[in-house]
């Protein structure tokens, strides 16, 4: 039985060669343009199969009759402000953080957001339908080079006070993890008067570095080098740069959540308004959002689900505790280029990076997974049997007096997700366990 690619949280993804072939990219842009009409942006990041897959999408853009702009190899939400502002839709070819034999592919819409729910199933009917729009030879698409990176900049430069940041010439240690990243956040971090120490800044789609998910046990050496030059700061991003991870002045992870918490901060600070987060998020978040007097909004996990709830919103702030952090006043989607000169910008009142995170709530936020290739099924079973106060916004959510743990499925690969928390470190452990526990009794 072929592999038939299906939408998850983040676009289609699957193994390259294996399960995501050129031969399903060119039927699933053909699909893309038989639906679309007019100039189409596609970019990739540096994974080796990634031109593989781009030419395969761009034969199936241009035999629709579509104008496709080649971005080259560029971070994601480059390729989705460069949307915005010039194209009709785009095709990113990305597997962003999941491991290096991943790829996948994601499509954007005129105003430079992640399809939707119901433009995805558009896009699967006429795949599954296979009856696909084909011009005559003299009408097919036209291809031009385009870069994107220049614009791209400009924008961020607009959001925050360059003049201000440049006096204070701090020094950051970037980690791009040989990926999209690589040149164009050191690039913009100079252009904003910083000294910019570059480990990991070859692109290359093998990840020799370390993996593409920039998680706090495979950043020893950003922290190692940011302790022994004395920088403000580290910024890691995963594979397509749409997400950013700090290491404070001393060489400590920041996590994730705190960070989204830090961030929530600033944007209330400046206008009070709605913040909106997923149901995966730690309590630190809405701690702040009580103290600064907003609103929060709950979603299911996914930055589209983030990012589509903030336009309807009209909040001033969102993002996913896992470093995807979204500016809506530069665009709707996660922008890890944002986070770093934002962070510059927070950092210009005099207080380093470390105490701003001692501010935050002290949560106990732990994670699992567990491997689950019937995770729909399993995840059916687990709502049948979860008692007590449950929310099923996205899968199975028990909410308790001192804490809380979520099941759900992954949107991106065949396992099942635990997340705990707690104020106590014993208690997050326990719920933890009793996610395990409702899983395992699941799957039974």
């Amino acid at each position: 039985m072929s592999w038939r690619p299906t939408f998850g949280t983040n676009g289609v993804r699957g193994i390259a060669n294996e399960e995501l072939t050129p031969e399903i990219a060119l039927k699933l842009c053909l699909s893309l343009g038989t639906l679309c009409s007019g100039d189409i942006a596609i970019g990739r990041d540096t994974r080796v199969s990634g031109e593989m897959l781009k030419s395969a999408a761009i034969s199936g853009l241009l035999t629709t009759g579509n104008k496709v702009i080649d971005l080259g190899i560029t971070p994601s939400p480059a390729i989705q402000y460069y949307v915005k502002n010039n194209a009709d839709a785009g095709v990113i070819v990305t597997a962003s953080h999941n491991p290096k034999e991943y790829n996948g592919l994601k499509f954007v819409d005129g105003v430079g957001m992640e399809f939707s729910r119901d433009g995805e199933k558009e896009v699967e009917k006429v795949y599954d339908k296979g009856e696909f729009k084909r011009v005559k030879w003299d009408r097919t698409g036209e291809l031009i080079i385009a870069d994107a990176i220049p614009d791209y900049k400009k924008g961020i430069m607009k959001l925050i006070d360059v003049e201000k940041v440049r006096d204070k010439r701090f020094r950051v240690v970037v980690d791009p993890g040989n990926g999209a990243a690589c040149g164009v956040m050191s690039s913009l971090l100079r252009e904003l008067g910083c000294e910019v120490i570059e480990i990991n800044a070859e692109p290359d789609g093998a990840f020799p570095g370390r993996p593409p998910e920039p998680t706090a046990d495979v950043l020893g050496e950003l922290m190692a080098m940011v302790k022994k030059s004395g920088a403000d700061f580290g910024v890691a991003h995963d594979g397509d740069a749409d997400r950013a991870v700090f290491v404070d002045e001393r060489g400590k992870f920041v996590s994730e959540d705190v960070l989204l918490a830090m961030f929530t901060k600033s944007a209330l600070e400046k206008k009070k308004g709605v913040i909106v987060t997923p149901v995966s998020s730690s309590s630190c978040v809405a701690d702040v959002v009580e103290r600064c007097s907003g609103e929060i909004a709950w979603t299911p996990v996914g930055s589209i689900h983030v990012a589509r709830k903030m336009l309807e919103l009209g909040a001033v702030f969102g993002g996913e505790g896992n470093g995807g952090l979204i500016f809506p006043e530069h665009q709707y989607c996660r922008d890890g280029g944002v986070a770093a000169a934002k962070m510059l910008e927070i950092l210009c009142a005099g207080k380093t990076l470390s105490q701003l995170a001692d501010e935050i709530p002290k949560y106990y936020h732990i994670k699992e997974k567990l491997r689950g290739e019937d995770k729909d099924g399993v995840m059916q079973k687990v709502k049948g049997i979860a008692r007590g106060k449950v929310d099923t916004t996205d899968g199975v959510k028990l909410w308790y007096d001192d804490g809380w743990v979520l099941v759900r499925a992954s949107g991106t690969e065949p396992i099942i997700r635990i997340f705990a928390e707690s104020k106590s470190q014993k208690r997050a452990k326990e719920l933890l366990q009793e996610g395990i526990e409702l899983v395992k009794r699941a799957s039974g």
